[in-house]
């Protein structure tokens, strides 16, 4: 951490053992910051590079877009907090060699787009302007936070053959939690956080955190879920993709790596290769590789 969010960190916990209410809000910000920006990392240089470039409108704002080979069939890829498109290089690179035309967009105060803040409502309108532009999806990967939001989006609506979500969550209410935790403020401050969070970013929904629960609300019936997670990742529990699994029964698949962490899930071999397989073909793609699981481990869980 930075000097001056070391300093916010310790000025919550303070406040935390006197006033949870003040706390939470206190926690608000520091919560939902997004700087700084993640750059490319060498390895995605070429494949960032090789990127047909445009933009999109979220919100108001002006959103940079990514676009990647002319196959008939696209694939949307949907980036994690503090992340950037370019970091599913190696996915994009399997893909295209498929023939398939996979397109993303850096969220705004994301990677090349501007901005000071973002939440969920941008993500759902950045993925909701792209079916606008692209039409239905064949599949939609989501990374991390980006996993919750294209859960989201397909349960409200968006046209999709298959969801796969990479070191995804099963609810927002996870967000709160975790950051309480990483943080050192107790469940009181958390419930006070939440309740800021709700009135700040879905002020005009009832349940805002039932909304954003996959676990409790699937994806719709005819969508095939592919789940992804390193069992050692460190920003969101594997728990969080066994409850997924459990909540999807017999339309998901769940792989699990071993040593690649949060974010180097997104090139593991056996990540390349499920998704590959769920591309071209679907849950049967999978399990002919060998590669996923039809019932959670008695092991992980």
């Amino acid at each position: 951490m930075n000097p001056a969010t070391t300093l916010a960190v310790s000025a919550l916990r303070a406040a935390d053992r006197v006033s949870p209410s003040l706390a939470g809000r206190l926690a608000l910000p520091l919560f939902r910051q997004v700087r700084p920006v993640l750059p490319v990392r060498p390895s995605d240089r070429a494949v960032h590079a090789d990127a047909e470039g445009g933009t999109i409108t979220v919100r108001g704002r002006e959103v940079v877009t990514y676009s990647w080979g002319r196959g008939p069939e696209t694939v949307l890829v949907v980036h994690g907090w503090r992340g950037r498109a370019s970091q599913f290089g190696p996915i994009v690179r399997e893909l295209r060699a498929e023939g398939f035309r996979v397109v993303s967009f850096d969220a705004p105060a994301n990677g090349a787009s501007a901005g000071r803040h973002t939440d969920i409502r941008d993500y759902l309108a950045g993925i909701e302007a792209m079916q606008r532009r692209h039409g239905m999806f064949s599949l939609v990967i989501g990374h991390s936070f980006g996993a919750l939001a294209t859960l989201t989006a397909v349960r409200d609506g968006t046209a999709t053959g298959g969801v796969v979500a990479i070191a995804g969550m099963g609810d927002a209410r996870y967000l709160v939690d975790s950051f309480a935790d990483r943080v050192g403020i107790g469940h009181a401050s958390a419930d006070v956080l939440a309740r800021e969070f709700s009135r700040r970013v879905l002020p005009d929904v009832a349940e805002p955190f039932v909304r954003v629960d996959a676990v409790s609300n699937p994806l719709p019936d005819a969508v095939p879920l592919l789940l992804v997670h390193d069992r050692a990742d460190r920003e969101v529990a594997v728990a969080e993709s066994l409850r997924l699994h459990d909540a999807h029964g017999g339309r998901s698949r769940l792989v699990l790596t071993e040593g690649a962490g949060h974010a180097r899930v997104l090139g593991a071999d056996a990540t390349l290769d499920a998704v590959t397989a769920f591309a071209l073909g679907g849950l049967a793609g999978v399990d002919a590789v060998g590669l996923g699981e039809r019932s959670v481990p008695a092991a992980s869980a």
